[in-house]
């Protein structure tokens, strides 16, 4: 399996060449489709989601489609994914995109498709990968999810946490101080990543990709 988890798309040139070292094609023999569906429980300005393809844009593919699998049929996202080298996801709600996941059928199709194809997440589309969501780290570090009860179980694709975003001017919390108290006592891997870095997984075997700074515990 082929992934790669970014903190806030492809942003600089050493994620656009690991992207495409993954994908084994030029760009303009690349297909993607960006899967938005994080982003529909998002108010507010949406700068950085038209950002995210803005920057798909300028890397030349030779389509970029968009498939939201909580506004269409099963046969019509599903075509769009089957037909795409890239499977990219969106940020936004972690929890949202993980029950649209579930409900859509999309987590039994995913094993399949990515035998063939590159899982790209941006934030929570990153983070659904983990084992679960970890609703501590989500309301403590990030202040989302603030409704939710409990943990619901992620893809469960890696052997880490990903937390995306540090020193974000956005995310006030997202800082070494509150993250080393945020993930005291927690036994497993975590990569912490601005939106400068990602990390590279094929098979299980982890690659960090960064112009900037990122943080790792445990």
């Amino acid at each position: 399996m082929k992934i790669l988890l970014t903190s806030a798309g492809i942003t600089n040139n050493s994620i656009t060449k690991a992207l495409f070292d993954l994908v084994g094609k030029k760009p303009e023999d690349t297909s993607i489709v960006v899967i938005p569906t994080a982003s529909n429980l998002e108010k507010g300005d949406k700068e950085w989601y038209i950002n995210d393809l803005v920057n798909l844009k300028n890397l030349n593919f030779k389509q970029i489609d968009i498939a939201d699998i909580s506004a269409v049929e099963e046969k019509i996202w599903r075509s769009k994914l089957e037909e795409s080298d890239i499977l990219f996801f969106e940020g936004g709600s972690t929890y949202h995109l993980m029950k649209w996941i579930n409900k859509s059928g999309l987590k039994e199709l995913l094993p399949e498709l990515l035998k063939t194809k590159v899982y790209v997440g941006v934030s929570a589309g990153s983070m659904v990968t983990n084992k679960d969501l970890n609703l501590k780290l989500s309301q403590v570090v990030y202040e989302e999810d603030l409704d939710e009860t409990e943990n619901i179980s992620g893809l469960n694709y890696v052997d880490f946490y990903f937390l995306p975003h540090l020193n974000n001017s956005y995310f006030k919390k997202v800082r070494e101080e509150n993250i080393i108290e945020a993930v005291n006592g927690m036994t497993e891997k975590i990569y912490v990543v601005d939106d400068q870095s990602a990390l590279k997984v094929i098979d299980g075997k982890v690659e960090v990709i960064t112009e900037g700074k990122y943080l790792e515990f445990n």
